[in-house]
């Protein structure tokens, strides 16, 4: 029988458990982007899942989508994760870096000189927003600004931006690094065939087309950091960010799967749902059809608690279990679920930005334990 708390050979890494703590933006960072002793410390307290994926980390400015989310572009915060890698691998714990690129969810004040973000389409993401400025220069949450097409010199410099941020995840340590290619950011609104509006290469018209921009990314990263540690996070169904129904969505992700797997990516990460996405879970027909075309790792993630992953590994549906809120308010997720301990609630309000609030302050079980 397998089970969630063994060990798991991921590419050339030893994972202690198939736990895996899910990217969680947390609006932290400190001065220039960077990560501070802070965030290590939130990183450290929870090295006990199998695999730790970073909150989602800009490639580059014309990347960020909103205030106080860190980046990897600058030596200062090449540094400042630097310092966090070294916390989770002190501790035993495994790391990779999401590398992040949110396309037409920004904000002009976000962008270098006030330029309207890059997209896949000239519409703007109807009901999103960014964590900006507003009119009196105020961090709010403001509608995302309308993008425009990036140019095709802007995708190469993309691509270029991708390269010198796996350089940098290099420097840091890290054990590896993840594309976000989910959650209606950049990559997502090239892979939807109707928020794709472009016509050319990287346009709408084909399954080769759509896939483009990801791969050649997919490339760059891989050609750093080795492709057994190199990780695509997808969410075919999502309806988070205004991603529309689309009626191509098995084409496109099951052949962006068989390339990943020409191309031996260590993993395929999944969103199943979220409490953010109000899309429907990815179906279970998709997941088969997913398992078939790319037989390395899968992880999935979303809705999940123990019940349900061990029931989805039983049946060889997926490989690794992400879980991204439990995570906040269990420092210690792996020993409570093993031992069937309480879990903790989280507190919403604490979510995005602040200090350590409602951030490194959640004791894990046996420390709360002790004090009552």
């Amino acid at each position: 029988m397998k089970s969630l708390f063994d060990p798991y050979h991921l590419g050339p890494i030893t994972l202690r458990n198939r736990i895996v703590m899910a990217p969680l933006t947390r609006s932290r960072s400190g001065k220039g982007e960077a990560p501070r002793e802070l965030n290590a410390e939130y990183y450290r307290q929870r090295a006990s899942a199998g695999l730790i994926v970073s909150e989602a980390t800009q490639v580059s400015q014309q990347g960020q989508g909103y205030l106080w989310t860190p980046g990897i572009y600058t030596p200062l915060q090449t540094a400042g994760w630097k310092r966090v890698v070294d916390a989770v691998h002190d501790a035993g714990g495994k790391i990779f870096l999401q590398m992040w690129h949110v396309g037409r969810i920004s904000h002009t004040t976000l962008q270098r000189n006030g330029q309207a973000p890059v997209s896949s389409t000239e519409k703007a993401a109807e009901g999103s927003l960014s964590f900006a400025l507003d009119h009196q220069g105020n961090p709010a949450y403001v509608p995302v600004s309308k993008p425009r097409i990036a140019t095709p010199a802007e995708l190469k410099q993309i691509v270029d931006d991708f390269e010198r941020a796996a350089l940098n995840v290099k420097a840091a340590g890290f054990d590896g690094a993840e594309i976000h290619g989910a959650n209606g950011y950049i990559f997502d609104q090239f892979l939807n065939s109707v928020v794709n509006e472009r016509s050319d290469e990287y346009g709408n018209q084909t399954k080769e087309s759509r896939t483009r921009l990801l791969l050649e990314v997919f490339d760059r990263v891989a050609g750093v950091l080795g492709a057994n540690r190199v990780g695509v996070r997808v969410a075919p169904y999502g309806r988070f960010n205004d991603m529309k129904p689309d009626p191509k969505v098995e084409e496109t992700f099951l052949y962006l799967a068989e390339e990943l797997k020409k191309r031996h990516s260590v993993y395929i990460h999944v969103v199943r749902g979220s409490q953010l996405d109000p899309g429907p879970v990815v179906p279970d027909s998709f997941l088969t059809r997913l398992r078939k075309a790319f037989d390395q790792t899968i992880i999935l993630t979303g809705g999940l608690n123990k019940t349900i992953s061990e029931q989805l590994l039983e049946e060889d549906v997926a490989d690794l279990f992400g879980f991204g809120t439990l995570f906040i308010s269990n420092p210690d997720l792996p020993e409570r679920l093993k031992n069937n301990w309480p879990l903790a609630p989280a507190e919403n309000r604490t979510f995005y930005g602040g200090d350590a609030k409602g951030y490194t302050d959640y004791p894990a079980y046996q420390e709360e334990f002790a004090t009552r």
